[in-house]
């Protein structure tokens, strides 16, 4: 009779335990399921708990602030003669900020740099003439090996950014020598003997073209100033 008293309750005890094995089991289970359904929860604020704007979204806001002049006047430029000279945009984009950047560390109009950049080689930055002329501005590398030295020698010569900046250079240099831009720009040709100054004429009248595009750019910036 005692033995199966005993019997009874370790009987018991076991089918006890086991419930409570299964509870704790059940309740694992639904904190996990609960944790899971959190965290997804929270995944789209992953490494930003509190929501606050992440500087990667900082992109759209600044392309869309408002240009200065200068970016205004270079975007304009850089439209016009992509759509006359059928070149891409970017590449267009590129040349004018060179150009831009050449003038005022040489004090030359960027678009006297760029006019003759369009009479030399149209916006063909590896253009180059019978005579060893290369690049946008058409640099005889021979005559200007001093400049060229300054930008890691003559193979930099078809390097846009050095192109640039050495012819802006020797507009300089010409311009200063002989008082007289007309004379300065057959110099750069290398046709002072050619009567009526031809050269320094399609010069200036491609700058002529550019001056309206680049003075329309800064009337649209002061309205909207």
């Amino acid at each position: 009779m005692k033995a199966t008293c005993i019997a009874r309750v370790y009987s018991a005890a076991k089918a006890s335990l086991a419930l409570l094995g299964l509870a704790a089991v059940f309740s694992f289970t639904l904190v996990a399921l609960d944790r899971e359904a959190l965290l997804k929860g929270l995944a789209p604020l992953s490494g930003n708990p509190f929501g606050v704007p992440s500087l990667s979204a900082a992109g759209a806001i600044e392309s869309g602030a408002a240009e200065t002049l200068l970016e205004r006047e270079q975007r304009a430029l850089a439209e016009f003669i992509a759509k006359r000279y059928r070149i891409a945009h970017d590449a267009a984009a590129r040349f004018v900020s060179i150009a831009y950047r050449a003038g005022e560390q040489h004090s030359v109009d960027p678009l006297l740099i760029l006019a003759v950049m369009a009479i030399e080689s149209r916006y063909n930055p590896v253009a180059e003439s019978v005579v060893g002329a290369k690049g946008l501005m058409q640099v005889i590398p021979k005559f200007h090996l001093d400049k060229l030295d300054d930008h890691g020698g003559e193979q930099a010569v078809l390097e846009p950014e050095v192109n640039i900046q050495v012819g802006a250079q020797i507009l300089r240099e010409y311009t200063r020598r002989f008082g007289d831009q007309e004379f300065a720009l057959q110099m750069y040709a290398g046709a002072v003997d050619t009567p009526g100054s031809q050269y320094a004429a399609k010069v200036m009248a491609e700058k002529a073209r550019l001056e309206p595009v680049r003075q329309k750019a800064r009337k649209e910036s002061a309205q909207s100033a």
